[in-house]
């Protein structure tokens, strides 16, 4: 943290309480987080609180990353990582009731803030019973909803419930404010990836790969979903990229629960993939990488922090489809063409998600040196719009963030 943002960060803690108050009553933050994502996010929450407020306390729902930071969780994150009605309906019950554990627990501890991280079908149920019974607690919302996508509406209804909300993206904090929501842009989480963006030569070495074989990184999904209904066409196009560059191999990461469907899936096709699982490999592979082909998600940022040309792909059923088509207001939903309002990474949607067109863009980012230079330059230029290069990380405006709705929690409460 640089001296500017400590000074900064020393002003929000004299005003929360004064020296003396600090050792008779420490900070409670309870923080809850129902997804991977949101685990990273609440750890690096976790770290940069701590790094201002070393007496701060915290309680609630996370995963292996916030627990390593100091939380001990009400009960397996896990449980509420769960999407699409098929998942969610056998569970309903078990969701409903760690929903009012959750609530019931924050209640009893009255804490100095709630922190809801993601997540929002679990997260903003709890925040509704918590305010339901005591107002005075804060309550603050890490990512906001995309209602500059769909749904604009959602801005209004969380205003009646939140006291602050926490964005990744820079254009977000007006569509909240305008609702007298306060907001706060802190940066997305993958700008503090910048110092682990992979070793390409390792995993080549590890992999026994030529030092200009072209790797081609096979990116399908991280649900069973997505797997059903894109690696069909994803093989397809690995297949029509292989016949063209015989030489190139292609590399899936992926989670390990869904590595032995992958790799059953490619048995008799002609297609031998490195599957791989491990984190390390991941970003090894994307350094590595010639180019890729992703299904669209957060993904497709770790791609640009690895300098690794791609372009998106993705495939929806034909009721999820229609509702995409007449609900979604953004033009592009890559999130650097978002950033940059212009189409950088080819976006093969619906159905345009099929082999000829896939292989065709493909094919042209791994021989147009200036499609690749190109692209390149637009990933720096949108991650420096999430905070790439900033002094402070995410993770550390986010905590100066929280403080300083609990300094305004307690002036107005004075």
């Amino acid at each position: 943290m640089t001296r500017e943002a400590q000074q900064m960060a020393d002003d929000i803690v004299a005003n929360i309480l004064p020296p003396e108050a600090e050792v008779r009553e420490p900070l409670h933050i309870f923080l809850v987080a129902g997804e991977a994502s949101g685990d990273l996010l609440g750890a690096n929450l976790m770290r940069g609180l701590k790094s201002i407020r070393p007496d701060i306390h915290f309680h609630g729902v996370g995963g292996k990353q916030m627990q390593a930071e100091g939380m001990t969780s009400l009960f397996p994150m896990e449980e509420l990582s769960v999407m699409g009605l098929a998942e969610v309906l056998p569970r309903l019950f078990k969701i409903m009731s760690r929903i009012r554990q959750t609530a019931k627990t924050a209640l009893k501890l009255k804490p100095h803030a709630v922190v809801t991280i993601d997540s929002p079908d679990f997260c903003f149920r709890v925040v509704k019973k918590i305010k339901a019974k005591n107002k005075s607690i804060p309550c603050v919302h890490y990512v906001a909803p995309s209602v500059w996508a769909w749904r604009p509406k959602r801005a209004e209804k969380v205003s009646k419930f939140l006291d602050h909300i926490l964005t990744l993206l820079p254009f977000e904090p007006p569509y909240f404010e305008q609702h007298g929501l306060g907001a706060t842009f802190v940066g997305h989480p993958i700008v503090e990836q910048i110092s682990n963006r992979g070793d390409g030569g390792r995993f080549r070495e590890k992999y026994g790969l030529k030092p200009n074989q072209p790797v081609f990184c096979l990116l399908p999904g991280s649900r069973m979903s997505e797997l059903s209904r894109l690696l069909d066409k994803f093989s397809e196009t690995a297949d029509i990229v292989l016949r063209r560059r015989h030489q190139a191999v292609i590399v899936i990461p992926t989670l390990p629960h869904l590595k032995p469907y992958i790799e059953k899936f490619f048995v008799g096709k002609g297609i031998n993939p490195i599957v791989v699982t491990d984190d390390r490999d991941k970003y090894d592979s994307f350094a590595a990488g010639t180019a890729a082909l992703a299904a669209s998600g957060t993904v497709t940022l770790e791609l640009a922090i690895a300098d690794t040309p791609h372009i998106i792909a993705y495939k929806l059923n034909p009721a999820s489809a229609w509702v995409a088509k007449h609900l979604i207001k953004t033009p592009y939903v890559n999130l650097i063409n978002i950033l940059l309002r212009r189409p950088v990474v080819p976006e093969l949607l619906l159905e345009a998600c099929e082999p000829g067109p896939m292989s065709k863009a493909l094919l042209t980012l791994m021989d147009d040196k200036d499609a690749r230079a190109q692209q390149l330059m637009d990933f720096r230029q949108a991650l420096i719009k999430i905070g790439l290069g900033d002094p402070q990380t995410p993770g550390e405006k986010a905590a100066q963030a929280v403080l300083g709705v609990i300094a305004r929690q307690k002036e107005q409460a004075a």
